[in-house]
């Protein structure tokens, strides 16, 4: 097949590669996750909770599971130590530390990068030569990177913007291996219920009002993205925006 015709996206490109979801035992990872092993990828997913991570691997037919605090070198290590090759690293672990610079706890705050670059670095270096150069490596960041709010986001939105231009580093650094960085807003998933309490319902619906697509985006959707940015050969030092055109508005 010619390079006119043929197609570098296709997730049938996946086959037979190891894929390494970190986070990936709910929401965006975990849909990353199935739509990977549907593609007929070796899925391993990370998650905090070893239970959790079990039930999601066995449930949808992974490959494997692993279970760590992703701010423990330690434990990071001690999960990634079986795992002999990875072809595609996804690195979606990260809560939503929220807090102002003036009130909140600085270690609190720390986490927003602890959760994201530090850790990042930590399961690159750990990973070393088993990290496959002719792979790809996707890091998030998040719709606060452009637009942060006044409510206590400044230091995540700081880390977000941050991942961003890790993402363009490794990109140069790691060559050949690709790497960029999946940039979600308004999207479904375990972690908005979490975040947003009982006050959940009513800001979804004032928030999908303001949308230009008039509702939120789903898991699958991002994880389909993630699955793209995976498979196309070309995708490289780049931020694709999965928002529905929230930055917009």
């Amino acid at each position: 097949m010619d390079s006119v015709t043929s197609n570098p996206a296709s997730t049938s490109t996946l086959s037979g590669k190891r894929v390494l979801i970190v986070g990936g035992t709910s929401g965006i990872g975990l849909s990353a996750a199935i739509q990977a092993n549907d593609a007929g990828a070796n899925v391993i997913v990370l998650g905090r909770e070893p239970d959790m991570a079990k039930r999601v691997a066995e449930g949808h037919g992974f490959e494997g599971w692993r279970s760590a605090d992703v701010t423990s070198g330690a434990e990071l290590e001690n999960a990634l130590s079986g795992i002999p090759k990875v072809d595609h690293l996804v690195l979606l672990a990260g809560t939503f530390v929220a807090g102002k610079v003036l009130e909140a706890d600085v270690s609190y705050l720390r986490r927003a990068f602890d959760e994201r670059i530090w850790s990042a670095i930590q399961i690159v270096r750990t990973l070393g030569d088993r990290l496959s150069k002719n792979g790809s490596l996707t890091l998030i960041s998040g719709a606060l990177a452009d637009r942060p709010t006044p409510y206590g986001t400044a230091v995540l939105a700081a880390a977000s913007a941050a991942m961003e231009a890790f993402g363009r580093g490794l990109a140069l650094e790691l060559a050949p291996l690709r790497v960029n960085t999946l940039s979600p807003s308004s999207i479904e998933t375990p972690l908005l219920g979490k975040t947003l309490g009982a006050g959940r319902a009513a800001y979804v619906d004032a928030l999908k009002q303001s949308l230009p697509l008039r509702r939120m985006g789903t898991a699958g959707e991002a994880g389909a993205a993630v699955v793209f940015l995976m498979a196309n050969g070309w995708m490289n030092g780049a931020t694709l925006n999965i928002d529905g055109g929230s930055r917009l508005v």
